[in-house]
C-alpha cells in the first residue's frame, strides 16, 4: 500500500510539473540569435549579418501568454555595397493545447516590426552615407510543438505559417518613397525552426 501511495504521488508530481509551465502567472524567456559570414570572390571583406532578438512573455491565463521580443538586425553586404540595420520589436500572443503530459501544440500570432536604415558600403567595406530609412510591419501566424523534458525547459519545433508584411523605404536623397506588400503561406516542414524556451 505504501509503494502504491508513493507511486501515485510521484505520477501526480510529474503531471503537475509538466502542466505547470503554462499556468497563469508563469514567465517564458527565449529569443532568436543568428550570425552569418560569407566570403565573396572579388570582395575585399566578407559579407556579415547577425541578429539578436531576446523575448519575454507572461501567462495571463492558463496556456495563454503575451509578450514581446526586442532586438537588433545587422546585414552588411560588401559584395552589394550596402548595409542594412534595424531596431526590431515583435509583440506576440501564444496559446498552448496539451497533447500529453510533456507535449503541447501551440499557435503563435506575432506582429514583427523593424525600423532601420540603409547605408552605402564601399569596396573596402567602409560605411558611408545613409541613403534610405526603412519601416517594416508584418503579421505572422505560426504553429508548432513544444516538448517539456523538465518543468523549466521547453524544446520547440515550429514553421513560419501564414504571413503578411508591409515594407516602406524612404529615399533620403530624393525624398521619394516606395512601399511593397507581401502575403503568403510559408509552412515549409522541411526547414522547421528549432528553439528552446525557459519557463519560470
Amino acid at each position: 500500500m505504501k509503494k502504491l501511495l508513493l507511486s501515485v504521488v510521484a505520477v501526480a508530481g510529474l503531471v503537475y510539473g509538466a502542466n505547470a509551465q503554462t499556468e497563469k502567472g508563469k514567465v517564458i524567456l527565449g529569443g532568436n540569435v543568428g550570425f552569418n559570414s560569407t566570403k565573396v570572390e572579388g570582395a575585399a571583406k566578407s559579407d556579415v549579418s547577425f541578429s539578436i532578438v531576446p523575448s519575454v512573455g507572461y501567462f495571463v491565463d492558463n496556456n495563454f501568454a503575451i509578450g514581446t521580443g526586442v532586438g537588433y538586425n545587422y546585414n552588411k553586404q560588401v559584395s552589394e555595397n550596402s548595409l542594412n540595420q534595424a531596431f526590431v520589436v515583435a509583440p506576440f500572443g501564444r496559446y498552448y493545447v496539451g497533447l500529453s503530459d510533456q507535449f503541447k501544440f501551440f499557435g503563435q500570432l506575432s506582429v514583427p516590426m523593424a525600423f532601420g536604415n540603409n547605408k552605402i558600403v564601399n569596396d573596402n567595406g567602409d560605411t558611408g552615407a545613409k541613403v534610405a530609412s526603412t519601416t517594416s510591419i508584418g503579421v505572422n501566424i505560426a504553429p508548432g510543438f513544444a516538448f517539456f523534458p523538465t518543468k523549466r525547459i521547453g524544446i520547440e519545433v515550429s514553421v513560419n505559417g501564414l504571413g503578411y508584411n508591409n515594407l516602406n523605404v524612404k529615399n533620403e536623397i530624393t525624398g521619394g518613397e516606395v512601399s511593397s506588400n507581401s502575403f503568403g503561406l510559408e509552412a515549409n516542414t522541411f526547414a522547421p525552426k528549432l528553439g528552446v524556451q525557459f519557463h519560470f
